[in-house]
């Protein structure tokens, strides 16, 4: 089996990849049922971790083709290196990641979390889904989904998503966990100071146009469907504040028509916003922008991925609601 070429991938186009590719596993085995072929054995896929996100860039062209291959591609792009031109953060921008550092550092957190809990995240979500024709991928309608996700990455998770055909899912635990799971014990093992953070992060962050705008991916992977640390939330948005490029949009509204504040940054054409609440400063979701014609036949103005996290909470068991 070919594997999928992950390491030439920005950390937050992997889940996509994944995702699909179980789809099309889920189709051939029922098509297979019947017949004398060896249903595809699920344990040889990379189980979606969550480290990365629901969508991916349109320069990148996804394709299940067969049962047991898969393949990703990433498309040069024409926009040349924006990251090596990027300036610093603005004061504004550092002044509003330091007040949502401060918000997260105060956020209150369940009490003896154990490790066979999980970590229940509901959301709204749409992401970019490949044409069968060949054509630009096209943003699928926004749909109910819900995680449940091991405290300590060993036992294993649950993704109820109907709309993509996944009803309570059980997703296999993979060990060795990796540096950027975001399994809570994982996250606890981060630094707390906002300079060794930036350090983890460029030594973890990978793919991309280059390292800032692959250090700032790492960030919202880190921060969507996830329950970070307090010290470790703040250090996070600390060290987000250090990333050259990265800016401030004093109005956004998210999936859910939540207005919000967001840390962005451009890369290759597409604007990835991390979007706050402008009182709270919690998180409440992102979304990706076209914000030139990109050689993907997405145009200027184009949404290509938005989700909305509408809970996230400590539960005792995989499918137990809050």
């Amino acid at each position: 089996m070919n594997e999928l070429p992950e390491r030439d991938l920005p950390p937050g186009r992997h889940h996509l990849l994944r995702e699909h590719l179980l789809t099309e596993i889920r189709q051939n085995e029922k098509t297979n049922e019947n017949t004398n072929e060896k249903p595809y054995e699920k344990k040889t896929v990379p189980v979606p971790r969550r480290n990365a996100k629901i969508w991916f860039r349109p320069a990148l062209v996804a394709g299940a083709v067969a049962a047991s291959v898969a393949a990703a591609v990433l498309v040069a792009s024409p926009f040349g290196d924006q990251a090596a031109q990027a300036g610093p953060p603005s004061k504004e921008t550092v002044r509003m990641l330091e007040e949502i550092a401060a918000a997260a550092e105060k956020q209150p957190m369940p009490k003896e979390i154990r490790d066979d809990q999980y970590v229940y995240i509901k959301s709204k979500v749409g992401y970019v889904s490949d044409d069968e024709d060949g054509g630009p991928g096209k943003l699928d309608p926004v749909h109910s989904r819900e995680m449940w996700y091991s405290v300590d990455g060993k036992h294993d998770d649950m993704r109820h998503e109907p709309a993509k055909g996944a009803e309570h899912e059980a997703m296999e635990a993979e060990t060795p966990l990796m540096p950027t799971d975001t399994y809570y014990r994982n996250l606890q093992k981060l630094p707390t100071d906002p300079v060794n953070m930036l350090d983890w992060l460029h030594k973890e962050s990978e793919g991309g146009s280059g390292e800032d705008q692959a250090t700032f991916t790492l960030v919202g992977d880190l921060s969507h469907e996830s329950l970070m640390p307090p010290e470790q939330a703040a250090a996070l948005w600390l060290a987000a504040a250090k990333i050259p490029g990265v800016e401030l949009i004093d109005d956004v509204v998210d999936v859910e028509g939540r207005h919000g504040v967001a840390i962005a940054r451009e890369d290759q054409g597409i604007r990835e916003e991390l979007i706050f609440d402008k009182e709270t400063k919690q998180f409440l979701g992102e979304r990706e922008v076209a914000v030139e014609d990109l050689p993907s036949g997405a145009e200027k103005g184009d949404v290509l991925g938005l989700s909305a996290v509408l809970e996230r909470t400590v539960v005792d068991k995989a499918g137990q609601r809050p």
